[in-house]
């Protein structure tokens, strides 16, 4: 949905101009659009990551256990999941404007519906809806940076855009910090909801419809297929850990959960044969065509592991440093501030390396850096680890992820042709969330059924949740190598030929 992929049947961009010998500039009117799905982007990643300092505090006052408690994040992610991959779909039959409006309406809708929650159930109902939001604003921002952004400039675009969505994670927790230290958790709410308003009615006056729709068809059968697999997925793996926890009454028999697991494995091999059939005629839910790019196929399983591991450790290192640590929630929240500050002002630096020199110049060191970091969380976090200590781990590791997203982004989605561009954007974001999610689960669970084992042996409360906190972080440490070694197998796409704006 752009302002050169008018086809009625497949987008790709037609013809427009003839080749030029000078590199293309940014269309102005395209930008403008980007820079208001920035706003929205920052909006939704704010309001994410508060969560992440919330939850001890609303596992206290809303009486829940931290294993039911984490799904206020797991729900979250979880829900993206499942409407992504249905944004292909919604991207060729609503315009930008309508799309937007859409987006920014179910965020604000579900802000306000977290605000006045009276449980645990309208809270985490609240949290679903605002997911759907962000869902369709993260593929239509990725999508529309591609398309109007000529090739030899997405580096420096991206960073940018790595500037919002770091800069967001750096305010969340620190703002949540501060607001649950001097009131409670509604005022997370309070303060994101004028902002969301704010935003939708901005963009409703200023968004600019940067293409055509097609009557794309919506395959029923297929979205079904998606939401059973991968929130099956997510769901079991979940259970699976949380039957081991400190709560393991409240969770269902291991073996059930493993029965999960396996069952959405088997409705995710239809779900991938329905698309094979579908995309033969264009028609697919999510074009799995993106996959027959090797560079974007090494590019995504990078991106899901530094996700899985990230997303982790983001819930998981605040559940340490608040319940293990001892720290304030606003002291938890200025120990990542530093590091996500750091990883937005690098955010142009590393686009115009990116656009410079490639992707692996940034992408080795960069997931080098992450995985340094998880291996000090699991084999050096104890109970009286020196808070300077957390501070300097959390500002190398948003570094290594600066070095990473920018180039992750920009090589995988440059490698396909542009009429795929929204399909490749729905499987990126797909991936993210789901192991996002799957970080989640994995580390609290690890983390509660290692300290509740530790502490059923005789193990003092507190060096018995250090302990827990270690062996969750080895499983980010292990998957964190694993990007390191994927990450020597992608390549920055060549630049596209001059006029490639004009079609493929």
């Amino acid at each position: 949905m752009t302002a050169t992929d008018s086809s009625p049947r497949t987008g790709s961009q037609p013809t427009t101009a003839a080749p030029e010998l000078d590199k293309p500039e940014i269309d102005p009117r395209g930008m403008r659009v980007v820079w208001l799905l920035l706003i929205a982007a920052f909006v939704a990643i704010l309001n994410e990551t508060t969560m992440s300092i919330a939850i001890p505090h609303l596992n206290v006052d809303l009486g829940v256990p931290p294993e039911l408690g984490q799904w206020l994040t797991s729900a979250f992610m979880l829900t993206m999941a499942v409407v992504i991959p249905t944004t292909g779909f919604l991207l060729q039959r609503l315009t930008t404007r309508q799309a937007f409006i859409l987006a920014m309406s179910l965020f604000t809708a579900g802000t306000l519906l977290c605000l006045v929650a009276p449980g645990f159930e309208v809270l985490l109902g609240g949290r679903i809806v605002q997911a759907a939001g962000t869902a369709i604003v993260m593929p239509l921002l990725m999508t529309t940076v591609m398309t109007v952004v000529p090739a030899h400039a997405r580096g420096r675009i991206m960073g940018r855009v790595g500037i919002v969505i770091s800069l967001a994670p750096a305010i969340g927790p620190t703002l949540a910090g501060v607001l649950l230290d001097i009131a409670n958790w509604r005022w997370i709410f309070g303060v994101v909801l004028p902002i969301a308003i704010v935003a939708l009615a901005v963009g409703a006056k200023l968004m600019t419809n940067l293409g055509e729709t097609r009557r794309a068809p919506l395959d029923i059968l297929s979205v079904v297929l998606s939401a059973l697999a991968f929130g099956g997925l997510v769901f079991g793996l979940s259970q699976a850990g949380g039957s081991h926890g400190a709560d393991a009454t409240a969770a269902m028999p291991a073996g059930m959960a493993i029965g999960i697991i396996v069952g959405s494995v088997v409705v995710l091999g239809l779900f991938i044969w329905r698309q094979l059939s579908l995309q033969k005629v264009d028609d697919a839910l999510l074009d799995l065509r993106v996959f027959t790019s090797r560079n974007f196929t090494f590019a995504i399983v990078v991106m899901g592991i530094l996700s899985l591991a990230m997303f982790g450790t983001f819930t998981a290192l605040p559940l340490y440093m608040q319940d293990v640590a001892q720290l304030t929630a606003t002291e938890s929240g200025l120990v990542v501030l530093p590091g996500a500050v750091m990883m937005g002002l690098l955010g142009p630096v590393i686009g115009r390396i990116y656009d410079a020199r490639g992707a692996r110049i940034l992408l080795i060191p960069g997931t080098a850096l992450v995985a340094a970091v998880m291996i000090f969380y699991a084999t050096a976090l104890t109970e009286s680890t020196s808070v300077w200590a957390l501070v300097i781990a959390q500002i190398a590791m948003s570094i290594g992820m600066a070095m990473s997203f920018t180039p992750l982004f920009s090589a995988s989605l440059g490698s396909l042709q542009p009429r795929l561009y929204s399909h490749g954007s729905a499987v990126l974001n797909t991936l993210q969330q789901v192991a996002g999610a799957a970080g989640v689960a994995v580390l609290i669970t690890t983390m509660a059924s290692v300290s509740a084992s530790q502490e059923a042996a005789g193990v003092a409360e507190l060096a018995a949740g250090a302990v827990g906190a270690r062996a969750a972080f080895l499983f980010s440490a292990i998957v964190a190598v694993i990007a390191v070694v994927a990450a020597f197998f992608v390549r920055k796409p060549e630049d596209q030929p001059e006029g490639f704006h004009g079609g493929h």
